[in-house]
């Protein structure tokens, strides 16, 4: 279903630029955006995968990872085709990197509105809508959309994103997201521009900007790859650098496989995990978590006052071991996240 874009700055000769990430494509008529979904017509830009799912799933919480965030619930998980970048290692790729679908005769995925994904989470009783699977800001208008519909309903709602988001696109969604995990896929320009096809410094923007001037919930995820992300030094000055935006910020600390575009490298061994796990408590960062592994110590919570266990967690299996959600049995420290 067409839907025409919202944030959109028109230019001469039918030409426009989008207004909906960071890299703001100038668009003449008949062209795509970078993310593959967005085409400018007759000098109107618009979205082609509006109340399109392609993926549609009912996940737990944990998966995408958010770990401080209602723990144990279900989201109900949508994704459509596209990304405004080009991971070489990416896990989702017969989704996320299909370019300029044919309108015609491409199955552009299950028809499901906004009107219709509140619905099934009200019937269903499932307490967060996720935008996941690709970026969901390529798809901007169906997500923002479905939010203001679920908001309304006490429905929480929850972004897995590459932060390349503008901002403009960020302080719209403001008011209507919940939580947000942000992949941050390494602290080097060379792999954003190398590997992604994007830059570094608007995601390390639009962290800082999420973690302390709004309200929504924020956490971080970072694929560690053999080689390309995994060294001492870039582990450090990432970890000192998100504990500098804020050490109560969860950082996930995920084990690479290869896929995509990347068999030249090994899967991530246990050890990069476990090391990586240490440098980001030496920073100072409250909350580190291994995944994509089983690692029942290193995937739980704990106390960062007085180590208590919190939220037990083996894979999805989650228990939760206080009395008082969010608040620390035996010394009463106050857990940041979204509990209740």
């Amino acid at each position: 279903m067409l839907r025409e874009a919202d944030l959109v700055q028109p230019l001469r000769e039918q030409a426009v630029q989008c207004r909906v990430c960071e890299h703001f494509c100038l668009l003449k008529p008949g062209m795509w955006g970078q993310c593959g979904v967005r085409i400018n017509r007759g000098g109107t830009l618009y979205l082609v995968v509006y109340g399109k799912a392609v993926a549609a799933h009912v996940d737990p919480i944990e998966k995408k990872p958010l770990f401080h965030f209602l723990p144990g619930c279900r989201a109900l998980s949508i994704g459509t085709y596209g990304c405004n970048l080009t991971c070489r290692w990416c896990q989702n790729w017969d989704i996320s990197q299909v370019r300029e679908l044919d309108l015609e005769h491409d199955d552009l995925g299950r028809d499901l509105s906004p009107e219709q994904l509140v619905a099934i989470a009200r019937r269903e009783g499932i307490e967060a809508i996720a935008y996941t699977y690709n970026e969901p800001t390529v798809y901007f208008e169906y997500t923002y959309d479905t939010a203001v519909l679920a908001h309304a309903q006490g429905i929480k709602n929850v972004y897995v994103s590459n932060g390349f988001m503008s901002r403009q696109a960020l302080e719209r969604l403001t008011p209507y997201l919940d939580g947000i995990n942000v992949d941050l896929k390494g602290f080097t320009e060379t792999l954003y521009r190398d590997y992604a096809g994007a830059r570094l410094e608007p995601i390390k923007r639009n962290i800082a900007t999420i973690a302390r001037e709004t309200s929504i919930w924020i956490e971080v995820t970072t694929l560690l790859i053999p080689g390309l992300n995994d060294s001492e030094a870039e582990l450090r000055a990432m970890a000192e650098w998100l504990a500098g935006v804020d050490p109560a910020m969860p950082w996930h600390v995920s084990a690479f496989h290869p896929d995509y575009r990347m068999h030249d490298r090994p899967a991530t061994p246990p050890a990069t995990l476990e090391r990586a796990y240490q440098i980001g408590k030496e920073a100072g960062i409250q909350f580190v978590y291994v995944g994509n592994i089983l690692d029942p110590t290193r995937e739980s919570t704990y106390c960062p006052a007085c180590g208590e266990l919190l939220v037990q967690r083996l894979g999805y299996r989650v228990q939760p071991r206080w009395r008082e959600p969010g608040q620390c049995p035996r010394c009463a420290t106050v857990i940041p996240g979204v509990w209740s």
